[in-house]
């Protein structure tokens, strides 16, 4: 029979405990920080490169909008509440769109990568024929996809913005899993374990970095397909808002949009860059982010 635990014993582990939680937390706060940081240098930068462009080029102050004047049109100008909320029902239709394509992308690159490990008969019949879709503009195919599910229909937006997402986000968690330890795999093997069993306890856990390196191309990438989604299609969200803006010249309303949907991509990218700093800090794989 084992010893009883002595309080020496007892103390050690509780002091222990409490210096893993100080470190956790010490990792929490030092990503929420960096995630922070990187966002506001992100619109920093987004908004010098802006005003850049403007004063270099010397572009017409009728079509073009700075930073503060679109400041001026969101928060403090005359209106500019009513503009605000003229413009957040746009963006809660566009960020669905995008929602809807991001899960139905990831979700089939997640299992197609899964399949492509288990398989390489999957791998070698699938890979070239998303290549191959891969390498027609999306806005060539796009009109086929309506056709088929629908003008305006949730069907069509959510393939238009998956088709986006699921490329990059299948390369790069194939690589991802093709990165897991041979080592690790082999004591898997050892002990009869089959190459699911593998897949989920080595493969996917190393593949961790990768999948949220895809989560993060995949956002912006899930807003861009809903925003042409929205433009050839639906006829709502800020993409059929700013096709509706520039023959009617609307321009305050369609640099407000634009803006608008940059500043939210920046801070879902952030987001997401937080959480996987988190995830991986308690993993222990802090090292590979």
């Amino acid at each position: 029979m084992s010893e009883p635990i002595g309080v020496e014993d007892r103390e050690t582990v509780q002091q222990r405990t409490r210096a893993i939680r100080a470190r956790m937390l010490r990792s929490v706060l030092t990503a929420t920080g960096r995630a922070i940081l990187t966002a506001l240098i992100t619109l920093l930068v987004i908004g010098l490169l802006w005003w850049g462009l403007l004063v270099v080029f010397n572009l017409s102050p009728y079509v073009t909008r700075g930073p503060l004047d679109v400041w001026n049109y969101l928060v403090t100008a005359h209106g500019a509440a009513a503009h605000r909320l003229e413009l957040l029902p746009l963006l809660g239709v566009t960020l669905a769109h995008s929602a809807l394509g991001f899960a139905l992308g990831m979700g089939v690159a997640v299992l197609a990568a899964i399949s492509f490990r288990l398989s390489s008969g999957i791998e070698g019949a699938f890979m070239p024929v998303a290549m191959l879709l891969r390498s027609v503009p999306l806005v060539t195919i796009a009109p086929v996809i309506i056709l088929i599910f629908g003008i305006g229909s949730s069907a069509s937006v959510a393939v238009i913005a998956g088709i986006v997402v699921l490329f990059p986000a299948l390369v790069t968690i194939v690589q991802g899993l093709r990165s897991a330890s041979p080592q690790m795999l082999e004591v898997v093997s050892v002990y009869g374990g089959s190459e699911a069993t593998a897949t989920r306890k080595v493969a996917l856990p190393a593949a961790l970095p990768a999948i949220f390196a895809a989560i993060r191309i995949s956002v912006p990438g899930a807003i861009t397909g809903a925003l042409l989604a929205e433009w050839l299609s639906t006829g709502d969200g800020i993409g059929a808002a700013v096709q509706k803006y520039i023959p009617q010249a609307e321009y305050d309303r369609l640099w407000a949009a634009v803006v608008a949907i940059t500043f939210v991509s920046v801070l879902l990218y952030s987001l997401v860059q937080l959480i996987e700093s988190i995830v991986l800090a308690r993993m222990g794989m802090a090292d590979r982010h």
